[in-house]
């Protein structure tokens, strides 16, 4: 009991001082590893305001989102993402959207989400178990880094009817019928970002279509 205590007591140190800086009114959670080989145990997670959008650096795998930033209906999310710097491996960023118990055991939500390899991939989360909806494709819409490393992805999704659309830098890369795990988009609608990543988040919306 003692030894559950603590290690309550640890998990709620760590995680404070991510919480702490984080922008006001946005909420943070971290992924757990899954993988070995992946890990998500690096603790020096940064999110921050930075000039007009957000900064994420380093640390575990995690979803950021702001509970203000809910939609329903037809509607757009729009964010663009700047990769500061190339990553060790592959490692995904992109838009959280259709979000709902974010914070509990039933967190559900869909993710759309490119890499510096030129690949986007979409997925639906439930709880703990991750389902693949389009696994890693590649697509020339995605820009990759450049000489000096950096590179800009304005990415979107679209709502509308019973469709939903991927879109990178202005071209549909993909499209899914809302349909099965995918039937729910109306919810909070927010970013993830994988573990040791360096990446600046600029011009977020969230617009009704």
């Amino acid at each position: 009991m003692f030894r559950r205590i603590l290690l309550i007591a640890l998990t709620m140190c760590l995680a404070a001082p991510i919480v702490a800086q984080a922008p006001p009114g946005w909420k943070v959670r971290i992924d757990r590893s899954q993988n070995a080989q992946d890990p998500d145990g690096n603790p020096d997670l940064k999110f921050i305001t930075m000039g007009t959008g957000l900064h994420v650096t380093g640390g575990p795998a995690g979803t950021f989102w702001n509970p203000a930033n809910t939609a329903t209906g037809n509607y757009s999310v729009k964010v663009a993402f700047t990769l500061t710097k190339p990553s060790p491996h592959v490692n995904y960023y992109g838009i959280v959207f259709g979000g709902a118990e974010l914070e509990g055991a039933g967190q559900n939500y869909i993710y759309f989400l490119v890499a510096q390899n030129g690949t986007y991939l979409v997925k639906h989360r439930a709880g703990e178990a991750v389902h693949d909806v389009q696994a890693a494709t590649p697509n020339s819409a995605i820009r990759q880094p450049g000489a000096d490393g950096r590179s800009t992805n304005e990415l979107e999704v679209r709502v509308a009817g019973n469709t939903i659309s991927y879109v990178v830098n202005g071209t549909v890369v993909h499209t899914t019928p809302k349909t099965g795990m995918l039937a729910k988009t109306d919810g909070i609608a927010g970013i993830r970002v994988n573990h040791l990543l360096d990446v600046h988040v600029a011009g977020f919306a969230v617009t009704r279509m």
